[in-house]
């Protein structure tokens, strides 16, 4: 039987331009980002890619290929990456330029905690300025023109849609994609991005449950191993005569100190101790280890308390060295500072970057003191939006907590593992 070629033809090219229409329209990423982070080796230029290439870079004004990272996907651009030799003094991409300094910070950021909280039937005010601060945090900080900035984590808050389409939160991008990130992330913090190389710290909403996948492709700092990698993101980075031994505590209990999570602390404290240089040192994990958390309040009388990091506390045990004078964290969403005395390092919380604030704190100062992993505490804390600043000082180091309209609520001296505070 013979069957004429004319109809099949035309059927054939109906089926081309149907398939033509359903094709999905690649991914757009918006305009390219880039931002420089401390890494064990050093500082690494990272950028997105714009249509899979690269931008270009320099280091000491000398034009440097950028390489690949990871690859795009449908949720995300593919991340470059360009590490600097030891001895850089600048890197630049996308018409900006960084300053590498040899020696140890002076003036230190630290934020933590700053994504705007979307799940479930719970939403933040992201499209207001005092509902949402995080943008203004970032800049008040950014002119500041700190040496560093840290970050104790939790990045992504964005993780459901927004509630019955609320005013708030109506069209905001949510789950574990870029333009998520970029929302939460690299669009309000573009000044303070800017302002200085970052110190990463992974928070326990950058668990591979939640946001796990932004955080190996955008900000981890072990190679991208094509997904996600639970627990591990720990490193030493020397700047000077200063060492940040970064802990990754995303998954590490607050209540319950499983063995195998104590297992997982404890080798992370044991790599970081061994990689700590002679001079100072500050550990930095997102969950404090010595601190408590606000869970109730009654009237004017001070919050109640309950202490945490069940982990972390049996991993430190007889691994805390001896020239780690302060533990930095988030987590908890307020400011905090404890004192212990010579035999534990002091703890700051700066939890106060942008998400939804501890409900069960006040702004006013609390002196309350605690007990804390069988220790006595000297502790205030409030609960204000805004960032710590850290400046160095033939003494120590001053710590200052700035609020909203960049008053200093609190100043602290860091000496040894001496940190009194006082109102501002």
């Amino acid at each position: 039987m013979s069957v004429s070629r004319g109809p099949l033809l035309a059927l054939s090219a109906l089926l081309l331009l149907a398939a033509g229409c359903s094709r999905a329209a690649p991914p757009e990423f918006g305009a390219p980002q880039a931002w420089v982070e401390v890494t064990a080796a050093g500082f690494e230029l990272r950028a997105t890619a714009k249509d899979g290439t690269c931008p270009t870079a320099q280091i000491d004004g000398r034009p440097t290929e950028m390489a690949v990272r990871s690859t795009q996907s449908e949720t995300f651009p593919a991340i470059c990456a360009l590490a600097a030799p030891k001895g850089s003094t600048a890197v630049s991409a996308l018409g900006h330029v960084w300053k590498l300094g040899d020696g140890a910070p002076k003036r230190i950021v630290v934020i933590g905690d700053t994504g705007c909280r979307v799940r479930d039937l719970s939403a933040q005010d992201c499209r207001s300025a005092t509902g949402w601060p995080f943008a203004r945090v970032a800049q008040l900080a950014a002119a500041k023109a700190p040496d560093l900035v840290i970050h104790a984590g939790d990045y992504y808050y964005r993780e459901s849609p927004c509630p019955f389409e609320r005013a708030d939160c109506r069209n905001s991008p949510y789950g574990d994609r870029f333009d998520t990130w970029r929302a939460e992330l690299f669009d309000p913090a573009a000044a303070l991005l800017a302002a200085a190389p970052v110190v990463f710290v992974r928070g326990n909403h950058e668990s591979c449950k939640r946001g796990g996948d932004g955080w190996a492709r955008l900000l981890e700092t072990r190679p991208w191993a094509g997904a996600c990698q639970e627990g591990g993101s720990s490193f030493v980075a020397r700047l000077g005569d200063l060492s940040l031994g970064v802990l990754d505590s995303s998954v590490a209990d607050d209540r319950d100190p499983k063995p195998r999570g104590v297992e997982v602390m404890a080798a992370q404290l044991d790599r970081v101790r061994a990689g700590l240089g002679p001079g100072e040192s500050f550990l930095l994990t997102h969950r404090p280890i010595w601190a408590a958390v606000p869970v109730a309040r009654v009237g004017p009388l001070p919050p109640i308390f309950v202490g945490l990091n069940a982990t972390e506390q049996a991993a430190a045990k007889g691994r805390t060295p001896d020239q780690v004078s302060l533990v930095i964290s988030g987590h908890v969403h307020h400011f905090a500072a404890y004192t212990f005395g010579p035999t534990r390092p002091a703890q700051l919380v700066a939890g106060e970057g942008g998400a939804t604030l501890a409900d069960s704190d006040c702004p006013a100062l609390d002196r309350t003191p605690l007990k804390i992993d069988g220790m006595e505490a000297t502790k205030v804390n409030f609960a204000r939006y805004g960032y710590a600043l850290m400046e160095k000082t033939e003494t120590g180091w001053t710590i200052e907590a700035h609020d909203l309209d960049d008053k200093v609520v609190l100043r602290c001296r860091l000496k040894g593992r001496d940190l009194p505070c006082d109102p501002g």
